[in-house]
C-alpha cells in the first residue's frame, strides 16, 4: 500500500471494510488502530482493535474463521480502507457469511469461473451418470453439435416475447460453450483478455 494512512482523523482509529476478494461481497466492518494495522500487514490476516474491550483481536483466533489478506486499498483521504480477503468460514458472529444482509444477486463472473472449474473436474474425473462426462466421452464433434443446436434454439427463443425461454436457452448455450472451451484448452482469462481488448 503506497498511500499514507491518517490515523488522527478518528482519534487513532481506521474504519476497515472487509470484502471477499473473489466475489466482491462486503463481509463486515471493523476498526484498526496503528498497531492492528501493522500486525495485519505483518501477519497477512486481519487484526482489529476492539473498542469495547480496548484490545487487539485477530479475526478467527477462536472460531477458526480467518480472513487472509489479499490486498488493502485506502480511500482518497487515507482515513478508511477496503481489505480484500480470502475468508475461511463465515464473517459474522451469527454464523452468516456476511454481517450485511445485502441480498446481492450472484456475481456472473464468479459463477462462470465456478462452472468452468466444475467442467474441468468432470473432464479429468469422468464420473458416471454425468452429462458433462457424456459430452467429453463422445468427443469434440458431439460438443460442437450441441453448441450448434443450442445456438439455433437460442435464436428461436429470442423470437418469443417471453424472456424466460430466452434466459433458459442462453444458459444452455453458455454451458456448452464452456464445455467447448475446456475441451479445447482455452481459459476464461483468455476470453476475458480478448473482450477487454475489444472494449478499448
Amino acid at each position: 500500500m503506497n498511500q499514507e494512512i491518517d490515523f488522527d482523523k478518528m482519534q487513532g482509529l481506521l474504519p476497515a471494510i472487509v470484502q471477499d476478494a473473489g466475489s466482491g461481497e462486503v463481509l463486515m466492518l471493523g476498526f484498526m488502530n496503528r498497531e492492528a494495522f501493522e500486525q495485519t500487514l505483518r501477519a497477512g490476516y486481519i487484526t482489529f482493535f476492539s473498542r469495547t474491550r480496548n484490545q487487539l483481536w485477530t479475526k478467527g483466533e477462536t472460531s477458526g474463521n480467518t480472513q487472509q489478506v489479499v490486498d488493502l486499498v485506502a480511500d482518497c483521504d487515507g482515513d478508511a480502507i477496503v481489505v480484500l480477503v480470502k475468508p475461511a468460514g463465515p464473517a459474522c458472529h451469527t454464523g452468516a457469511r456476511s454481517c450485511f444482509d445485502l441480498k446481492q444477486p450472484e456475481d456472473l463472473g464468479a459463477l462462470l469461473t465456478q462452472l468452468y472449474k466444475l467442467i474441468e473436474s468432470r473432464e479429468r474425473e469422468r464420473p458416471e451418470g454425468s452429462y458433462t462426462t457424456y459430452l467429453f466421452e463422445h468427443g469434440l464433434d458431439k460438443i460442437l453439435k450441441k453448441v450448434g443446436e443450442e445456438s439455433a434454439e437460442t435464436i428461436i427463443a429470442a423470437k418469443n416475447e417471453e424472456a424466460k425461454p430466452l434466459v433458459s436457452e442462453v444458459s444452455d448455450l453458455i454451458y456448452h460453450l464452456l464445455v467447448l472451451l475446456v475441451a479445447r484448452g482455452v481459459s476464461l482469462d483468455q476470453v476475458g483478455e480478448e473482450l477487454a481488448r475489444r472494449r478499448k
